[in-house]
């Protein structure tokens, strides 16, 4: 599947799978940032309240991406099959699992969660499904590093918000 995505050259969609890819820096400040301005503009507590946990949803899912980068120390694809795989943009040692999509399911999980929008939803999940495949065209992940994203990711949110349902009734 992974030589499939990532075989032949293709300059322009490696372009846009660089820029898909290093989006997600600022879509971790813009997801969070968005909610806290909108609660503060529309004096909606609740909505500022979710920024703040978007914020947390984020950062535990850095700490738990990075952890477990650390912890497992996969090989990259581009250097576990050199002749096979081309990498196409500059990363740190570690594979699994894929931080860039984990911080793209966490944000977009955390949004989805606060807006209760499907408007919000269905763009939120197909940019973070978009950046999960650039990590795959640009030869830095296996697709089980990016399931392993997804799962990291999404996790990570359902659980700040699940938390924070729990301390509300207490």
């Amino acid at each position: 599947m992974l030589r499939a995505i990532n075989k032949n050259e293709h300059p322009q969609w490696d372009k846009t799978m660089k820029i898909t890819s290093t989006s997600v820096y600022p879509a971790l400040v813009v997801a969070p940032g968005s909610l806290l301005l909108t609660g503060y503009v529309q004096n909606d507590k609740v909505m500022m309240r979710n920024g703040a946990k978007t914020g947390i949803a984020i950062g535990l899912n850095i700490l738990l991406t990075s952890g477990l980068k650390y912890t497992i120390n996969r090989k990259r694809p581009y250097d576990q099959y050199p002749n096979d795989i081309v990498k196409r943009t500059d990363t740190g040692p570690y594979s699994f699992p894929s931080g860039h999509t984990s911080s793209a399911f966490a944000a977009a999980t955390a949004l989805t969660l606060s807006t209760k929008k499907w408007y919000v939803a269905v763009p939120s999940y197909a940019y973070a499904c978009a950046v999960g495949y650039s990590r795959m065209r640009l030869g830095v992940h296996f697709p089980s590093d990016v399931l392993g994203g997804m799962i990291v990711g999404i996790g990570s949110s359902l659980l700040v918000f699940q938390v924070d349902k729990w301390l509300q009734k207490k």
